[in-house]
């Protein structure tokens, strides 16, 4: 008998009575991950932290902090459920490293005009600053990225990056309006014809 028949001839554990016990049925044990969108997604956002890592580690920006000075140059004073909307970090993690990023002065936490129960944030100077500073370095974080991928494909990755990324909710009614878009065209259409 060859090394290979005996790994595939099942060894049966025989008990004290000399009886051999009946032979378990073993669940598929092979899963390619080669082949798993969510680990692919996994493995390629650890290669995408490695790479923001290693150019903003030395000031100790990190990509959420990041993510949310970029929402506030873009539009300072939006109020914590709105960062966790456009940020996609959870509540909770967002109220803790807002506090963060406001003990390290980078942003300032005030009561809502519109809404008393709400906090707006806004970049304070040294917020501002950190965050022109690391946008050159992140844009190459960017580029470094997608030069993986051929030039014509790039657009396209991101596009269906912005699919997968977005909230369930979110695609359904991204959906919706679309169909409810084209049935208002269609609507117009038939009106100016029978005008």
């Amino acid at each position: 008998m060859s090394d290979q028949d005996q790994e595939a001839t099942p060894v049966h554990a025989v008990s004290s009575s000399g009886e051999s016990p009946e032979p378990q049925s073993t669940p598929a044990t092979s899963f390619p991950l080669n082949e798993s969108p969510s680990h692919l997604l996994h493995r390629a956002q650890q290669a995408a932290a490695d790479l923001h890592a290693a150019a903003l580690g030395a000031n100790g920006l990190t990509q959420r902090q990041f993510a949310v000075l970029a929402v506030l140059a873009a539009q300072d004073g939006v109020s914590q459920s709105e960062l966790v909307v456009r940020t996609g970090i959870d509540r909770s993690t967002l109220a803790e490293m807002v506090a963060r990023m406001e003990a390290k002065g980078l942003t300032q936490r005030t009561k809502s005009v519109t809404d008393s129960r709400a906090n707006s944030v806004t970049l304070t100077a040294s917020g501002r600053a950190m965050f022109e500073e690391a946008m050159p370095k992140l844009a190459e974080v960017d580029a470094a990225v997608l030069t993986r991928l051929p030039a014509g494909k790039r657009a396209g990755f991101v596009e269906l990056l912005t699919r997968l990324a977005m909230p369930t909710a979110d695609l359904d009614e991204t959906k919706a309006g679309g169909k409810k878009k084209k049935d208002k065209k269609k609507k117009k259409k038939k009106e100016k014809k029978a005008k």
